[in-house]
């Protein structure tokens, strides 16, 4: 064996680094990114000025599928989230290779969509560099952060996002000096698209607020990794969920009431145009740092999701078992973690130059993401009869079959607007078929060995 890695039935366990102040800043920081700094205006776009209330209906919505993962994930505390859950309720390999394929894909064009993000307008405001180039640059960092240590990676999370929500903290306070200066129009806050249909208008602006809620799933994967998790799970799934989606309302509400709708729809930046109107005369450029962190922050987290779904898969025996190995310095999945980077690095190299990438990929992770929901979903409720001999939380019956429903009509609703992402979503899982169908055939192989004599 090769001294510097060990295999999968010789790997020592993961480190448990994670504490409950570490997991609900996990959670929040995951949720709290790219989507408010760069969503908001899109949203906006489609809804009208009262962007808060698609907001508000994305978080309702996440809800339902947050208290299945915070069941699962205290019942059964293992890496491979998803995957873990499906194979229980099913007890087939296949299907939950399948989702948990779908998950580690989501992860991965999410990574890739906040690289580029990274790379565009908040970059630009220090430096010009092409965006593909530092995007590629970015990912490469982010992977050697991730490989170097889960509580390191974690506690630079941390660090980010407590940053990422003071940028968010200066924009509610820009609305609340607007408010009381009587700059800001708070009645804009409450109008919707003129000449729309209220109801499609919310249903679209849903839809793409429910990106920026997405990640408090994520968290279930580093669960081997976490110190008492069916204490602390609960409180830091729904903890960051609560805060993210009180964060969200006030932000929405005020770059509504400060800036004109149009004005933020048609801004790569739109958080950016609050501080510009801002009477409190902030600089720009200091907004872009933190937008900067806030993006590498949940590209950051996104990346380690993507390593240990991959990883968990393999220790199961799902994919190959050399994406199990743990470097036994570092104690993290080296070669899951150089897998799920070269892959972010493929997307960046190839799509990144499209001038319609950030739309794609981002839509792709919804997709994969919804497709996994609806399983999760399924599978709470198949494993209702499952007894275990610890405590866990428990969901009301009623919030994972609202989950089934709501995510087959995000679902529904995303492939009518656009069919094209589907070809990358089925792409992405066609790359995870291959290494099931080698893992399966060499499993096979090795199985049909006849015994060496003397055996």
């Amino acid at each position: 064996m090769d001294e510097h890695v060990s295999h999968a039935t010789e790997h020592p366990d993961l480190k448990r680094g994670i504490g409950p102040w570490l997991l609900f800043f996990f959670v929040l920081g995951d949720i709290v990114g790219a989507g408010i700094y760069a969503l908001v205006g899109e949203v906006g776009a489609v809804i009208g000025g009262a962007i808060w209330v698609a907001f508000l209906c994305a978080f309702v919505l996440a809800i339902f599928t947050a208290t299945s993962y915070a069941e699962l994930v205290t019942k059964y505390p293992r890496a491979g989230g998803s995957a873990t859950y499906v194979n229980n309720a099913f007890r087939n390999s296949f299907v939950s290779f399948m989702v948990a394929f779908a998950v580690a894909a989501a992860s991965l064009t999410s990574a890739s969509v906040l690289s580029l993000a990274f790379s565009g307008d908040y970059l630009s405001q220090f430096i010009t560099v092409p965006s593909v180039l530092a995007a590629l640059v970015f990912v490469v960092v982010i992977g050697f952060i991730n490989f170097y240590g889960i509580s390191e990676s974690v506690r630079l999370n941390l660090v980010f996002t407590c940053v990422e929500i003071t940028g968010l903290v200066l924009i509610v306070l820009i609305g609340i000096v607007a408010l009381g200066s009587g700059t800001g129009e708070p009645a804009r806050a409450f109008e919707f698209k003129e000449g729309a249909s209220i109801l499609p208008a919310i249903l679209a602006g849903t839809v793409l607020s429910f990106y920026a809620l997405i990640g408090f799933d994520d968290s279930v994967n580093v669960a081997e990794e976490v110190r008492h998790p069916s204490r602390i799970y609960p409180r830091a799934i729904f903890g960051g969920l609560l805060a993210a989606g009180i964060i969200y309302l006030l932000v929405t509400f005020t770059a509504s009431m400060v800036v004109p709708t149009a004005q933020l729809a048609e801004s790569s930046g739109p958080l950016l145009e609050v501080v510009e109107r801002s009477p409190l005369s902030l600089p720009t450029t200091l907004f872009a740092g933190i937008a900067l962190i806030a993006v590498s922050n949940g590209a950051l987290i996104n990346l380690i999701m993507a390593s240990r779904v991959i990883y968990g898969m393999a220790d199961q025996g799902v994919l190959p078992a050399v994406f199990s190995r743990v470097h036994p310095n570092r104690r993290t999945p080296w070669v899951a973690i150089l897998f799920a980077t070269l892959v972010v690095f493929t997307l960046l190299a190839t799509i990144g130059r499209n001038p319609d990438a950030l739309d794609t990929l981002s839509t792709t992770t919804v997709v994969l993401l919804l497709l996994a929901f609806i399983m999760v979903n399924i599978s709470v409720l198949a494993l209702r009869g499952d007894e275990v001999d610890h405590e866990h939380f428990h969901a009301p019956s009623v919030f994972p079959i609202l989950g089934i429903v709501v995510s087959a009509t995000l679902l529904i609703s995303t492939a009518i607007d656009d069919w094209t992402v589907f070809g990358l979503a089925g792409l992405l899982l066609g790359i995870g078929l291959v290494l099931y169908g080698v893992n399966f055939l060499v499993k096979r192989s090795l199985d049909r060995e006849p015994p060496q004599a003397g055996e």
